[in-house]
């Protein structure tokens, strides 16, 4: 298989991310199945596409009329329908190992075995996931960040018996579809945006348990510094700009301070205790209430669709 080759795309589940990897795919020119359990979840994954466009068209990226996209998308419930003959497979289930194999133990039955196979979970074992597989050399993680049809992140994570051609193919491929693919060399749990994620929150959370510093301040700390510098530079150039010497300096007195936490933060045990649990139910650490959420939201699609915006102006330069 070469990405030549690949002209249909299997997407399976429509929900928050796999409708919109069905909608990345489609508006590249693949012709795309998209696979769920129910008509209902199909129908919501369709208007969430729908809605998607709509924010497309109004910040004046699509180059094509809607139509012609969502023509491209093939929504179904049927596994032989879906996968028959298809070149590349990507599944977006729920975040349940149990789930994840029995999907890909059913689509084993009916792809060819020129298939490769993709899932994107955002932490699960691709090792134990490709245990249950025949052929186990053609599978892989794809990890999209969520917002999927904003943020331009994929982490490639090879399992043990994943052929270094099957991280190649998905590497380019991804890219082609306008995304920033990372292969990494191998797995470990979390992969590697999510253990910083972690590693970042579990002293966040330690700074304000211990009263340091409010929840409002530890985020404006973050936004105006690390978050800006990070976005243009990454914390390991950074570290080399700055001089390693310094950061050694520092790191032999602050990391004898810092949470080495290994269970769950003690704060974050209390809200979930008490359903705090952010957005979802109105309060967690900030109290999201009326239409703070909605708000904040908004603002964060707008201006990802603003950094979108110009990576796709720097691409279509370079190919002048």
């Amino acid at each position: 298989m070469t990405i030549k080759k690949i002209k249909t795309i299997t997407n399976i589940g429509a929900g928050t991310m796999g409708h919109a990897i069905a909608l990345l795919f489609a508006l590249k020119g693949y012709s795309v199945n998209v696979l769920d359990t129910s008509t209902k979840a199909l129908n919501e994954g369709f208007k969430n596409i729908k809605k998607d466009l709509e924010i497309f068209n109004s910040a004046n990226i699509l180059t094509e009329p809607d139509v012609e996209i969502i023509n491209r998308l093939h929504f179904t419930t049927n596994y032989e329908d879906a996968l028959s003959s298809v070149d590349y497979v990507i599944e977006s289930v729920s975040e349940n190992m149990a789930v994840k194999k029995s999907v890909w133990k059913k689509v084993e039955n009916y792809v060819t075995d020129d298939t490769i196979l993709a899932t994107n979970t955002s932490g699960l074992s691709p090792t134990e996931i490709q245990s249950i597989l025949s052929k186990p050399e053609r599978f892989v993680v794809a990890h999209f960040w969520n917002p999927a049809q904003l943020m331009p992140l994929v982490e490639i994570v090879p399992g043990a018996k994943t052929s270094q051609k099957t991280v190649n193919i998905t590497v380019e491929l991804m890219n082609h579809i306008g995304k920033h693919a990372v292969p990494l060399k191998k797995e470990s749990l979390g992969f590697v945006g999510n253990r910083i994620q972690m590693a970042v929150l579990r002293e966040a959370f330690n700074i304000i348990r211990q009263g340091i510093a409010s929840p409002q301040s530890v985020d404006d700390i973050v936004r105006y510094s690390l978050g800006r510098r990070w976005n243009l530079v990454g914390p390991v150039a950074s570290a080399d700009l700055g001089g390693l010497d310094i950061f050694k300096n520092i790191s032999s007195y602050i990391y004898a301070d810092l949470s080495a936490e290994t269970g769950t933060d003690p704060s974050l045990e209390k809200l979930v205790a008490e359903n705090s649990l952010g957005l979802k139910t109105g309060k967690g650490f900030f109290d999201w209430s009326a239409k703070n959420g909605k708000k904040i939201i908004r603002q964060r699609d707008k201006e990802l669709m603003s950094l979108l915006k110009a990576n796709l102006s720097k691409n279509n330069d370079s190919l002048k």
